[in-house]
Order: structure tokens, then sequence, then C-alpha cells
């Protein structure tokens, strides 16, 4: 009876053994090894073999990639100015014996690590320049924290910096101030449209003037060469009638005066205020000749009339 319970003992015993030589390890994970808590090596993924109650499992070390919230803090800048800032950080164990060995609380190590930069980092800048210039931020940030986590066998792939809160009455003060920029750039294009419809007016003007101006210009050579070619006329019909003078034809007395008798008539019945027309009895007889004008020059002149 003793032996069969010995043998048992014994059986239990070797197959406690050997579960405790024999780890499977999980992927993404690394576990440390220590003997007599001495660091041997690291488990990799997989089945991995130990020596029983010599060797035992220290650390188990997450090899993926982390993501650790960053809390709310206020942080005074260059200028002076209150702002509550918050973040995110990404980071993953590239060594898992320095992650385990070389610091105390990883993930608080790297959370304090990461508040204290962004507190050096934003407290050295403006405002204006805290809003507007977050991936210059978040590339600082970066810098200071990887290397900084180097010695403890992390790598820092990520920072950013989620939301920076001014004070509500800075909110304030910045809403009124791009309203009145807004309005102001409002106010300039209302000038330069202004300014750009007086001058094309002023343009336009000119144009229309210099238009009409040449069009009168037009209009004088026009008329100009009408009263010279009138005057032409005028000149070779009096070289003609002289000429005809010159050689006895009295006809051509009578063309000429008769001529004029009936232009200073026509200008008398063409005046603006002429309504009832009183001609000399001497009139009838130039007008019931008027019928032979044309003979008158025909003779006068002959075919060239």
């Amino acid at each position: 009876m003793g032996l069969t319970i010995f043998v048992i003992v014994a059986v239990l015993l070797v197959i406690v053994t050997l579960l405790a030589g024999v780890k499977s390890v999980p992927q993404g994970f690394e576990w440390t090894q220590e003997r007599f808590g001495k660091f041997q090596r690291s488990l990799k993924p997989g089945l991995n073999l130990i020596i029983p109650y010599i060797d035992r499992i220290g650390r188990r070390v997450n090899m993926m990639e982390q993501v650790l919230d960053v809390p709310s803090q206020e942080v005074i800048t260059k200028d002076n100015a209150l702002v509550t800032v918050d973040g995110v950080v990404f980071y993953q164990v590239l060594d898992a014996a320095k992650a385990s060995y070389e610091v105390g609380n990883l993930q608080q190590a790297v959370l304090n690590l990461t508040m204290t930069n962004i507190r050096t980092v934003m407290g050295s800048m403006d405002l204006d320049e805290l809003l507007s210039n977050r991936d210059q931020i978040n590339a600082r940030l970066l810098a200071v924290v990887d290397e900084a986590t180097e010695p403890w066998g992390v790598k820092v792939t990520r920072i950013e910096v989620k939301d920076i809160k001014p004070p509500a009455d800075l909110v304030a003060s910045m809403a009124r101030q791009m309203k009145a920029e807004r309005e102001k750039r409002a106010n300039i294009l209302d000038a330069e449209g202004f300014r750009q419809a007086a001058i094309l007016k002023a343009e336009g003007e000119k144009q229309a003037e210099i238009l009409n101006a040449e069009g009168q210009r037009q209009a004088a050579f026009l008329q100009s060469e009408a009263r010279e070619r009138q005057a032409q006329a005028e000149a070779e019909a009096t070289r003609m009638v002289s000429e005809a003078i010159a050689a006895g034809n009295v006809q051509a007395i009578n063309y000429f005066i008769a001529q004029r008798y009936v232009d200073a008539l026509k200008d008398v019945a063409t005046a603006p205020n002429q309504k009832t027309l009183i001609l000399p009895i001497e009139a009838t007889s130039v007008l019931g000749s008027l019928a032979g004008i044309a003979e008158v020059a025909k003779e006068a002149f002959g075919n060239k009339g």
C-alpha cells in the first residue's frame, strides 16, 4: 500500500516537473527567464523549455504597440496665458529585458515623462504660436520623449496633442479679434471694389470723350471737305459765267442773277420764325421764268451744265 502511494506521488511529481519546464508564450508577448532571481534570457512567442525549480518566469512583457492617454494639465505659455492640454502617446517595447529591469513602472514613467515635456515645450511658446504650430509641438515632444525612453528599450512612435483649451475670456477676446479682422478685410475689399469701379468709370468716360472728339474731328474734316468742294464748284461756275460774259453772252448774267434771287427766296421761306411769305410783284415774273432757267443754264454753259 505504501509503495503504491509512493509511485503515484512520484509520477505526479514528474508530471508537474515536466509541466513546469515547458512554457508556451503567446504571440505579441515576451517573457523573461530568471535563474535564482537573475535574468537569463527572453522567451520568444511559442514553446520554450526552462529548468524546473531553478528557472522561473520573471516578467510578461507586451511587445505590441500600446496607447497611453495623457490626462489634462494646465500649462502657462511664454506670454503668461493659461491653457489646458491633453494628449495621447503611442509606444512599443523593443527590448523586454530593459523594459522589465531598467525602469520600475514603464507606463507611469512614460506618462510622467510626456507630461513634463509637454509643459516644457509649450511653456516656451507664445499662445498664437501654440495654437497654430501643433505639428511642430508633436515633433518636438516625440524627439525628446523618444530619446529619453531609449535606455528602457522602448520606442515612442507617436505623440499627439489632442486638445488645447485657452480660458473662456481669452477665447471670447480671440473671437472679437477675429471678427474685427474679418470686418477689416471686408471693408478693404469694399474700398478696393469702389476704387476699381471709379477707375473703370473714369476710363470709360475718357474713352467716350476720345471717341466723341474723334467723331467731331472726322465730322469737321468731312464738313471742311464738303465746303471745299462747294467752293471749288462755285469758283468753277463763276469762272464759266465770267468766260460767258467775256464772250458777250447776256444769258449767263441772267442765270447768275436768277440763281442768287432763288437762293435768297429759299432763305426767307425756310426761316424758323417765318409763318407768312409776302413776295413783291416783280418776284412773280422771276418765278414764272424759273422753268426757263435750265434752258438759260444750257445756253450759258453748254452741255457741261
